[in-house]
């Protein structure tokens, strides 16, 4: 089996469920015990292209921030693609993503990406419109309406994230 590997960060605003995004994917699991992220936090987890092909992620969970400063920037460099979050319960947290994509773009190139508006579970406290996700289309690769906590769409967000990885950086077709 021939596997290849590629770096990605999760970028967001805090308490956005980026921590709990990754916990999921990476061990199907999730915790209402909520940790703040201090620096980065990396994991991996391999999936599979096509064939005898897997893609290892190396998953870089950045600490909460709508801005990045000079250390931000360092985890971000050599990154093959962006998993941005926000939170579809609280609305100005997509603006944060908007931000944050642009300044990546700026300082490293466009590199593929996904954005996934978490806490569909929460459906009552519900603030980001679908007028406000189709708007945000054309800003991303792709974008998923995900549940960390359910486990709605987030597998399914990253795994294409490593296909559009995979297309990129190794001109492999999924």
């Amino acid at each position: 089996m021939r596997e290849l590997a590629a770096k990605v960060c999760i970028l967001g605003d805090f308490a956005v469920g980026k921590t709990s995004t990754v916990e999921r994917f990476v061990n199907n699991h999730f915790s209402d015990k909520y940790l703040t992220t201090i620096g980065v936090k990396v994991d991996t987890r391999d999936i599979l292209l096509s064939g005898d092909m897997t893609l290892k992620l190396v998953l870089w969970d950045v600490a909460g921030t709508d801005r990045f400063g000079d250390v931000e920037f360092a985890y971000l460099r050599g990154a093959s693609g962006f998993i941005f979050v926000a939170d579809g319960t609280r609305a100005e947290t997509i603006e944060t993503v908007r931000n944050l994509k642009a300044q990546s773009d700026e300082r490293y190139g466009g590199a593929p990406d996904v954005l996934l508006i978490n806490k569909s579970d929460l459906a009552d406290d519900w603030e980001v419109s679908n007028d406000l996700q189709e708007s945000m289309r054309g800003h991303f690769s792709d974008l998923f309406v995900t549940s960390a906590k359910a486990g709605n769409n987030v597998d399914a967000a990253i795994e294409r994230l490593g296909s559009l990885i995979a297309e990129r950086d190794f001109s492999l077709k999924s």
